[in-house]
């Protein structure tokens, strides 16, 4: 079967669909006998690949919806598109009403088997959903990695603190991707949220150009990047292939800002509700 790993966010626009697009470009090649992951964009408010790309309407994030109610729905891959710079998606056509009904049928155990795949399938299911809410609750139960996308901010990281996070639930599951600018080392971060892995991802313009370029092949002419350096950094924990211990440190050209002497956010790092930061609005 193949292996899930949910990408999502807990409030704003962090940049989740872009690292999910960085992680599957920076995938290893030595990883799953091979086979390249495919990013599925499962965001209740609808994609945005497909107007990115220019990509038709189908196949799309639909077509697996309606075979998930099918005794013999076919593969997910069925149903995916290939990206000019290398990458293999299932996309969600615009539009909130379509999408949050596909995404809840994703969520369903025919869903589900969808997604996975059967004994014989391997490789791994990057799935974009967005902001965090209760569709997507099952999903993340299901998750064998979860990556939650921040900003650097005290406010973001705020947010985080509060959605909710089960320590015990997410542990050995959960990286937090703090993604551009933030004055906050990544132990300290780490250990004010109780979360065990922490990954500063930097935001370079070039490598986000790049993977917005229709241009196919126009991300493999860079040097590696610093957003790139960090999405190949997790592709290969996500993989399996590299083990930081405790805390997945800050990357170079990203450091934090050491003469910021504020604390990160209030302590209160105990007391979290028993579940991973879910809300029924799921904006």
């Amino acid at each position: 079967m193949r292996r899930l790993v949910v990408v999502g966010s807990v409030t704003g626009a962090p940049g989740v669909t872009t690292t999910a697009l960085a992680v599957a470009a920076a995938w290893p090649s030595e990883a799953d006998g091979g086979v390249r992951p495919v990013v599925v964009e499962a965001d209740v408010s609808g994609g945005d690949l497909m107007i990115r790309f220019g990509l038709p309407a189908v196949p799309s994030l639909l077509d697996v919806a309606a075979a998930a109610g099918q005794s013999h729905p076919g593969s997910l891959l069925g149903a995916m598109s290939e990206l000019p710079f290398g990458v293999r998606a299932v996309i969600a056509v615009p539009g909130r009403g379509p999408c949050r009904e596909a995404v809840r049928l994703l969520a369903g155990e025919g869903g589900q088997r969808v997604l996975l795949g059967d004994d014989h399938d391997r490789g791994t299911v990057l799935l974009d959903v967005g902001r965090l809410s209760g569709d997507v609750a099952a999903l993340l139960a299901a998750a064998d990695q979860m990556v939650l996308v921040t900003r650097g901010g005290a406010e973001s990281l705020t947010h985080v603190s509060a959605c909710g996070l089960d320590a015990e639930a997410c542990a050995g599951r959960l990286t937090l991707a703090v993604v551009g600018p933030c004055p906050y080392p990544a132990v300290e971060i780490a250990d004010t949220l109780g979360i065990q892995r922490v990954l500063m991802v930097p935001w370079d313009a070039k490598s986000v150009t790049a993977m917005n370029n229709s241009r196919p092949g126009a991300l493999r002419t860079l040097r590696l990047p610093p957003l790139m350096a960090a999405a190949r950094r997790l592709a290969r924990q996500l993989a399996g292939l590299q083990q930081d211990g405790t805390t997945v440190g800050d990357v170079a050209g990203d450091r934090p800002d050491e003469s910021n002497g504020s604390p990160l956010v209030g302590q209160s790092g105990t007391g979290r509700a028993p579940v991973l930061g879910v809300e029924e609005s799921g904006s």
